[in-house]
């Protein structure tokens, strides 16, 4: 483990990825704008473990195979990119439709659920390549190799790097659930928040694509 000094400079570092906007955060946002708190911090546990699986991927090595394989690398940054575009298109799609139906009175549509928001949050963050990269190129950093065996050192620091990733998607959770319960009367509002959430999903999704193995 890091003596305090470089702890503190990782706790420092994973913060600041945390708070950085990515494709969970923008999943979280929108999944809390639709179906509210519940739906929100649901999908953040699910985002909580994607993490998860490209930490314990990371201290197996399996992350490294794929970040070393062309093939295995494009196949895993397709699959996130479609998915993130899917999902920008559907939650675009949703939100005026759901719009739609509330200036015409009608009932709006039934909630997602917190068990599909949170298998949804799981696939943003578990297809996404970067995410793996990050967890390789950042934690080794700070173990030492010559203390013996660093998967359980990898383990620990990525662990509290994902908890500070769910920390951050809980307040996004609850500050865009807010937004959407104090706008209740203003349908226009809320669809604009959830198009840009949709939109800024489809623009991560090309991204994604566009990357490069390093």
């Amino acid at each position: 483990m890091p003596d305090i000094n470089q702890f503190a400079l990782y706790l420092a570092a994973a913060l600041l990825l945390a708070v950085t906007p990515g494709p969970g955060i923008f999943y979280v946002a929108a999944r809390s704008l639709a179906g509210g708190r519940a739906e929100g911090i649901a999908s953040s546990f699910g985002t909580a473990l994607g993490g998860l699986v490209h930490v314990l991927a990371g201290a197996l090595g399996v992350s490294a195979i794929v970040l070393a394989s062309a093939e295995l690398f494009t196949a895993l940054k397709w699959l996130g990119a479609a998915y993130l575009v899917w999902l920008g298109l559907r939650t675009i799609i949703a939100a005026q439709r759901d719009a739609l139906h509330a200036l015409a009175g009608a009932h709006p549509a039934p909630a997602m659920g917190a068990a599909r928001a949170v298998r949804e949050g799981m696939v943003v963050e578990a297809l996404n390549p970067k995410t793996a990269a990050f967890f390789l190129a950042f934690i080794p950093q700070f173990l030492d190799p010559s203390a013996g065996t660093v998967a359980l050192p990898f383990i620990l620091l990525g662990s509290i790097s994902v908890l500070l990733n769910t920390l951050a998607d809980i307040v996004v959770a609850i500050g865009a659930s807010r937004i959407r319960d104090g706008a209740a009367t203003r349908p226009g509002f809320i669809r604009r928040l959830r198009e840009i959430s949709g939109a800024s999903m489809i623009a991560l999704g090309a991204g994604l694509a566009l990357a490069k193995r390093q």
